[in-house]
């Protein structure tokens, strides 16, 4: 069984990740087709960012699983016998 706190380390990842989806969301969905001189425009950046952000996102967690992989394969290696 999980224990408090990584229960609420869960639900706050959940929490974090679905407010994320919806800020995206709308931000790439619905902004387009609102007038540029509506309010909900300030709570947003520049179009152009939505997939500028995602792109960086994207090489930063290739870069991640690629660090990973090599320190696991590192640490992993057998040292070679000697005859």
């Amino acid at each position: 069984m999980a224990t408090g706190v990584d229960q609420a380390a869960g639900m706050s990842l959940i929490v974090f990740s679905l407010m994320l989806f919806t800020y995206y969301s709308i931000w790439v969905i619905v902004l387009p087709f609102m007038d540029t001189d509506h309010v909900l425009h300030k709570y947003f950046l520049p179009r152009e960012y939505s997939v500028i952000l995602p792109g960086i996102a994207a090489v930063l967690l290739l870069l991640c699983i690629g660090a990973f992989t090599a320190i696991v394969l590192w640490k992993n290696q057998k040292p070679k016998k000697i005859n």
